[in-house]
C-alpha cells in the first residue's frame, strides 16, 4: 500500500506561459508567448460548460422525448448545477476574496467570470423551473402521477400521513432554536432545510423567534400516499413536516415557515507531498467537504425579505448567492419517480447490449483475443465481456498477474470479485486506485480497503497527479512463452455507468501493448524514468506534444496540397495551445470536425481564423464519453482511442493514455460506422457559432432524419445479412453552406 512518485527527467510542462489552478486558466504576462494569445479566440470556460447544461435542460424542453425521459434530463439539470457550484463556484469566489484579478485566457477577470455566471445561471432557474410548473408536473398529473399540496388531500390521506410522520419521521428530526444561547447551526452540504418563524408568550410577553429543522438525507423527499388505484400520489416530505410543526415547537404559534437548501465549496484539499498516508488525508477531508464554506442559497421564493437577509448575513453571503425557487428545492431527488419499472409508455424503448460478435459463442476468450484486435462499443455491445475478461483471467491456471487502474467502479461486486478471487487463485494482482475521483472518494476507500484486505496489493496513486488512465494487464504462461493481454479504454471499470454512457474499450495481446502497459505499472507502483513508450501515448510526458505533431502534419499536408482532415471527440476543449493549432490548421485548409459533449473554447465559424472549424455537440440518451482522434494523414490515416479529454488537467495534472489503433478492420470500424454515424447526426447534435450559442442542425423539408444513438442501436441488433446497415464512408460537410453533413457526390 502507498503512494509512488516519478522522478521526472527534465519533464516541463509545455504551456509554460499558462498559470494553471482548480479553477481556471490564467496568463503568465511575464512568459514571451502570452502576447501571442488573442483573447478575442476563446470562449471563457465556466460559461461554455453552463452553455452545456442548457443543452441537457434543453433535453427536459423537448417534447418530443418520453416524458420520464424528460423528467431524468431535468433532475439531471439539477444535479450538473449543484456540482458547478461545489467546486467551479467556490473557486471563482475563493479567487475574488483572495483578490486575485488576473485575468483568464478569454480576458475575463474572476468577478467579470462570477457575474456572467450568476446572469447566465438565473436564466438557466428561470427556464427550468418554468419546465417543472407548466410542463412536466401538469404532464406527469395526467399520466396518474401527482404531487399534490396539503389543501388537496382527503382525511384519510391526513389521518395516514399523521400516523407516518409520528412514527417515521417525527423520531429522526431535531428542532434547533436560533437565540444566543443556541447559535446558528453548522448546516450540511445540500440538505434540506426549513427556516421556522415562531411566537411565544412567556410571563405575559410575546417574542418572536428563529428556528432551523434540517431534513435528514436518509429520509425520502418524496412521500408516496397509499393508492389502490394504479394511482400513484406523493406529498413533499419538506411540506409534511411543516405541517406538523407544532407538534415539534409545542407551546408556540407557528407564523410561517420556508425551505432553504445550502451549498457548500466540496473540492478536496490534500497537500499530496506532505502526507505520509493519502488514504487517511483523503478520508479527512471528506469530513470537512460536508461543511465547507457557503457558495449559494436556494430559498422558496414566497420567503420575506428579513428571513432572507438573515440568512444571507448569517451565512456571509450576498444577493448575487441567492437564488429564490418557485418548485421542489432538490429536484434531483425526483428521480423517485423515475426509478422503477412502471410506466414503460413513458420511457425509452427498453434496450439489452448484445455481446460483440467478435466474442459471441466464444469458448476461448483468450484465444478470440490472440485472433485479432477485438474493439467494444458500450452501451451498444454488453459490458459483460470485461467483466468476463477478468474472471476468466482470475480463474485461468495459466494467468500468473492481473495489473488494473481503477478510477470509478462504483464498487461493483463482480470486478472486486474477480479480483480477489484471482489472489485465492495464487496470482499476484496489484491494483492502482485514484483515490482522489471527484464525489467517489468514500467509495474508492471503501472498496479499496476490501481489496487489501483479501491480499490485493492496492497502490494509491501518484504524489501530484490522478491516475485517470484506464488499463488492464493480463499476464499468461502459453507453453514456454509469456504472453500480455491488454484491456485499454475511453471510459471507467464501472458496469452501471457502461450501461449509460458511450465509451469504446479495446482487447489486444499485441507484443509492444503489452511492453508499454507493463512499464506504465512499473511507473505507477515504483520509482523510475519515464523512458518512453512503443505505442502509447501518455500524459503528462508526450500527450500534448504528440497532439501539436499530429496537427501541425495536417496543416503541412494542406499546404503542400494533400488530403488533410482531422475529426475529434471528446468531452471538452480547452487548453490553449491545442486551440491555437487547430486555428492554424483551419488557416492552411484543414477541414476539421470537433465532437465535443461539455466544455469548448475555441470559437468556430470566424473569418479568416476558424471557418474550416465546425463544432458540434451531442446530449441524447446515453451520455457521450469517448475519446477518438482521426488524422486523415494524407490518405493514411491514423485513428487514436484514449482516457483524455483537451484539458490543462488530462494533459498535464493526470495519467492518461491514448491508444494507436494498428488493426485495419478496427480503424475502419471507428473510422465509417462510428465516426461516420456520429456526423450524420442531425437530431441530437446542436452546432457551435462564433457567438457562443449552440443551434440545431439545419435540414431541408425532405432530409431524413438521423439520430445516431438510434442508428448505433439499430446497427448492433441488426440480424446479419438481412437488416444490417452497410457501413459508410465519413460524410464530408460543406462548412460554407450548412453545419450538417453531407456526402460527397461521386
Amino acid at each position: 500500500m502507498g503512494i509512488c512518485k516519478i522522478i521526472f527527467p527534465g519533464f516541463v510542462p509545455p504551456t509554460l506561459f499558462l498559470q494553471a489552478t482548480s479553477s481556471q486558466i490564467y496568463f503568465n504576462l511575464n512568459h514571451p508567448m502570452a502576447d501571442k494569445l488573442d483573447p478575442k479566440h476563446f470562449l471563457n470556460r465556466e460559461l461554455s460548460w453552463l452553455e452545456f447544461n442548457q443543452r441537457v435542460l434543453d433535453e427536459a424542453l423537448n417534447p418530443a422525448n418520453p416524458l420520464l425521459e424528460r423528467l431524468k434530463f431535468f433532475t439531471i439539470t439539477s444535479s450538473n448545477l449543484d456540482e458547478f457550484f461545489e467546486v467551479r463556484v467556490a473557486g471563482l469566489k475563493q479567487q475574488i476574496e483572495s483578490g486575485v484579478s488576473t485575468r483568464s485566457v478569454d480576458g475575463l477577470a474572476p468577478l467579470e467570470i462570477y457575474q456572467a455566471i450568476t446572469k447566465r445561471v438565473r436564466k438557466m432557474v428561470a427556464d427550468k423551473y418554468a419546465c417543472w410548473r407548466n410542463e412536466l408536473q401538469p404532464a406527469l398529473a395526467k399520466n396518474k402521477m401527482r404531487i399534490l399540496e396539503f389543501s388537496e388531500l382527503k382525511k384519510a390521506d391526513l389521518s395516514w400521513l399523521a400516523e407516518f410522520y409520528h412514527n417515521k419521521i417525527r423520531p429522526v428530526l431535531t428542532p434547533l432554536a436560533i437565540d444566543p444561547a443556541h447559535p446558528f447551526p453548522q448546516l450540511l452540504n445540500k440538505s434540506l432545510n426549513l427556516i421556522v418563524r415562531l411566537e411565544i408568550e412567556k410571563n405575559g410577553v410575546t417574542a418572536k423567534h428563529l428556528a432551523v429543522v434540517q431534513c435528514p438525507a436518509i429520509l425520502p423527499r418524496l412521500i408516496q400516499l397509499p393508492r389502490e388505484d394504479g394511482q400513484r400520489d406523493y406529498v413533499f416530505l419538506g411540506q409534511l413536516i411543516g405541517h406538523f410543526l407544532a407538534d415539534l415547537f409545542p407551546g408556540t404559534q407557528i407564523l410561517g415557515f420556508w425551505q432553504f437548501r445550502l451549498t457548500r465549496n466540496s473540492e478536496l484539499y490534500v497537500d499530496e507531498g506532505d502526507t505520509p498516508n493519502l488514504l487517511k488525508a483523503v478520508e479527512e477531508e471528506l469530513h470537512k467537504r460536508r461543511r465547507g464554506h457557503a457558495v449559494r442559497l436556494e430559498i422558496a421564493t414566497n420567503c420575506p425579505t428579513e428571513i432572507r437577509e438573515t440568512l444571507l448575513s448569517t451565512l456571509s453571503l450576498t444577493e448575487q448567492d441567492l437564488y429564490l425557487i418557485d418548485g421542489p428545492l432538490n429536484p434531483t431527488r425526483l428521480m423517485m419517480l423515475y426509478s422503477g419499472n412502471h410506466s414503460p409508455e413513458l420511457r425509452d424503448a427498453p434496450f439489452i447490449a448484445p455481446v460483440s460478435p467478435a466474442l459471441r459463442n466464444k469458448a476461448d476468450f483468450f484465444a478470440a483475443i490472440r485472433e485479432r484486435d477485438i474493439l467494444l462499443h458500450h452501451p451498444f455491445e454488453n459490458y459483460s465481456s470485461v467483466i468476463e475478461f477478468l474472471e476468466n483471467a482470475a480463474t485461468d491456471p495459466d494467468v500468473l498477474a492481473i495489473k488494473m487502474t481503477l478510477y470509478r467502479t462504483g464498487g461493483d461486486e463482480r470486478i472486486i470479485g474477480a479480483l480477489m478471487n484471482a489472489v485465492t487463485k495464487g496470482k499476484q494482482v496489484t491494483v492502482v486506485v485514484e483515490l482522489r475521483a471527484r464525489f467517489d472518494e468514500a467509495n474508492n476507500i471503501e472498496w479499496s480497503r476490501k481489496l487489501e484486505e483479501n491480499g490485493v496489493h492496492v497502490v494509491y496513486g501518484l504524489v501530484g497527479f490522478k491516475i485517470h488512465a484506464k488499463c488492464a494487464l493480463v499476464v499468461r504462461r502459453e507453453g514456454f512463452e509469456i504472453r500480455r493481454y491488454v484491456h485499454l479504454a475511453t471510459g471507467n471499470y464501472n458496469p452501471t455507468t457502461s450501461k449509460l454512457y458511450t465509451d469504446l474499450s479495446l482487447f489486444t495481446c499485441r507484443a509492444e501493448f503489452g511492453e508499454d502497459a507493463t512499464n506504465l505499472f512499473n511507473l505507477l507502483t515504483g520509482i523510475c524514468q519515464f523512458q518512453g513508450m512503443n505505442e502509447l501515448v501518455v500524459a503528462p510526458f508526450d500527450l500534448h506534444a504528440r497532439m501539436l505533431q499530429l496537427i501541425a502534419r495536417e496543416t503541412a499536408n494542406a499546404k503542400r496540397g494533400l488530403p488533410a482532415r482531422i475529426i475529434a471527440k471528446f468531452n471538452s476543449l480547452v487548453e490553449p495551445a491545442l486551440i491555437e493549432a487547430l486555428y492554424t490548421a483551419s488557416q492552411a485548409g484543414v477541414k476539421i470536425d470537433l465532437i465535443i459533449r461539455g466544455i469548448c473554447c475555441l470559437r468556430p465559424g470566424v473569418a479568416g481564423l476558424s471557418e474550416n472549424i465546425t463544432v458540434r455537440s451531442i446530449v441524447s440518451r446515453f451520455l457521450e464519453h469517448s475519446r477518438i482522434y482521426y488524422f486523415e494523414n494524407a490518405c493514411q490515416p491514423e485513428v487514436f482511442i484514449g482516457s483524455a479529454d483537451w484539458m490543462p488537467r488530462n494533459l498535464f495534472r493526470r495519467i492518461e493514455i491514448v491508444v494507436p489503433i494498428k488493426d485495419g478492420i478496427v480503424r475502419d470500424r471507428i473510422i465509417h460506422q462510428i465516426l461516420g454515424t456520429i456526423l450524420a447526426d442531425n437530431t441530437k447534435a446542436r452546432f457551435l457559432g462564433a457567438d457562443g450559442n449552440y443551434r440545431p442542425a439545419k435540414m431541408a423539408a425532405n432530409d431524413k432524419k438521423h439520430d445516431s444513438q438510434v442508428m448505433f442501436i439499430a446497427l448492433t441488433t441488426a440480424t446479419p445479412g438481412k437488416t444490417e446497415k452497410k457501413e459508410e464512408k465519413i460524410p464530408h460537410v460543406n462548412l460554407a453552406a450548412s453545419p450538417f453533413p453531407k456526402k460527397k457526390k461521386s
